[in-house]
Formats: structure tokens, C-alpha cells, sequence
């Protein structure tokens, strides 16, 4: 067996907030109390916390905790359902010509509802020393030495260009841990999503065969798709 982290032992080390960046995370919806997919897509909801508003105090005072959960991420999972709602309208008229907007509130809001439960996720009260087991073995052979790991994330995160955030992700590909920073929540996307199917609208991968016809590019490779590989990819991320 790999002696990098596997998906499992990274949910049993490191928890919610570490599998959940894995692309190829197959329980990552269970991680959010998702056991098998829903008869219809469902409304969002503010989870609760795992501690009292209280028991992170002094290092985040109630009065700071409750509102950044009650109305900050209660307000991104409320713009996440009114986004939804918005894009069902849409696809029942036809008309997208908001579409761009709606994505862009979608990749927030949603990004944003995410990254919060993770948030929480990532803190219990009092904190817990230092990493143990197999987590520990991944930062020091990732990163040098525990040390190393907290310079650089302590670094990242507060070198945010604006508002955002510092990341602990795991990347597949690689099999490596990364200090990541994200601006906003998003750059258009929603953190813990299993890729199924994707489109590559750079100029590259058309322009020199359809120059500006973006779309007629898009219509034939939709024509092209794999649906038995993206159905795979469904199944092995909801088991």
C-alpha cells in the first residue's frame, strides 16, 4: 500500500475540513450527512455548530462566533437557495440572459456556505495540540517539519489579497498536501465538488479551428460527451 494518505485515513486524521478539497473525494457527501442521494435536489440549511457560541472564547469571543454564523453564513446559505431558485426559473422560461450573474452567485454563495462548515469543523474548543498519526507524517514529509507547515500556512493565510481564505487541501494528482489561499470563497467554483464533467472554454482548445464561434465549439462538444464515464465519476462520488 502507498505510504501517502488515503482518502480514508485522511477523513479518520484529519477530518471534514481536510478530504473535502480532495477532487476525487468519494464521501465527501457523507462527510455532510449525506447518505445516498436525495429523491430530489435539496434546500440548503444553516447547520448547527459543534460547540456552544461560547467555547472558543477568548480566542473568538460569542457575541464575534454568533453573528459570523447566524448572519454571515446564514446569509450565504440563503443567497445559495435564492440563486437556485433564480436558475430554476430560468431554465423554465429559457431565458438566460442573466446566467452570468446567476453563476457567479451560485460559486459564492455556494462556496461560501461550504468553506463556513468547514470552518467550524475545523476548530473545537480548547484545540487539540498538535497533529497526530498519519496527518502528522504527511506534513512533516510534505512540508519539512511541523514548524515548517505552521510558518507557511500562518503566512498564507494572512497574506490573503483582500478577503479569503488559508487552505489545508489534499491534491490527488500528486498525492501532496498544499497551502492554498482562496480570494473571496470561489474563483467560480464551489471547494469539496467532485468534477464529473467539464468544458474547456480557453481560446486554445478552440480558437485556431473555430475562432471567435465559442458556442458552436461548446454545441459540438456536447455532442462528444462520455456520459457512461461522467456517470461512473456520479457513482463513485456518492458511494
Amino acid at each position: 500500500m502507498s505510504t501517502i494518505l488515503t482518502r480514508r485515513e485522511m477523513m479518520k486524521s484529519a477530518g471534514l475540513g481536510a478530504l473535502a478539497f480532495t477532487l476525487g473525494a468519494s464521501n465527501t457527501g457523507r462527510l455532510f450527512g449525506q447518505e445516498k442521494p436525495p429523491s430530489r435536489p435539496k434546500v440548503y440549511e444553516l447547520p448547527p455548530l459543534p460547540y456552544a457560541y461560547g467555547a472558543l472564547a477568548p480566542a473568538i469571543e460569542e457575541r464575534i462566533l454568533q453573528v459570523h454564523h447566524t448572519k454571515h453564513h446564514a446569509g450565504y446559505v440563503k443567497g445559495l437557495n435564492a440563486t437556485l431558485e433564480k436558475l430554476e426559473k430560468a431554465r423554465a422560461s429559457g431565458d438566460f440572459s442573466n446566467i452570468k450573474a446567476l453563476s457567479r452567485d451560485l460559486a459564492f454563495h455556494g462556496s461560501g456556505h461550504i468553506l463556513h462548515t468547514l470552518y467550524w469543523q475545523s476548530m473545537k474548543p480548547g484545540g487539540s495540540g498538535e497533529p497526530e498519526g498519519v496527518l502528522r507524517e504527511a506534513l512533516v514529509r510534505n512540508f519539512g517539519t511541523l514548524g515548517a507547515f505552521k510558518a507557511q500556512f500562518l503566512a498564507a493565510s494572512k497574506q490573503v489579497e483582500g478577503s479569503g481564505w488559508g487552505i489545508l487541501a489534499y491534491e490527488p494528482m500528486g498525492e501532496r498536501l498544499l497551502i492554498l489561499q482562496a480570494e473571496k470563497h470561489q474563483n467560480l467554483t464551489i471547494w469539496g465538488v467532485v468534477p464529473l464533467l467539464v468544458c474547456d472554454v480557453w481560446e486554445h482548445a478552440y480558437y485556431v479551428q473555430y475562432q471567435n464561434r465559442r458556442g458552436d465549439y461548446v454545441d459540438n462538444f456536447f455532442k462528444l460527451i462520455d456520459w457512461p464515464g461522467a456517470a461512473s465519476r456520479y457513482t463513485a462520488a456518492i458511494e
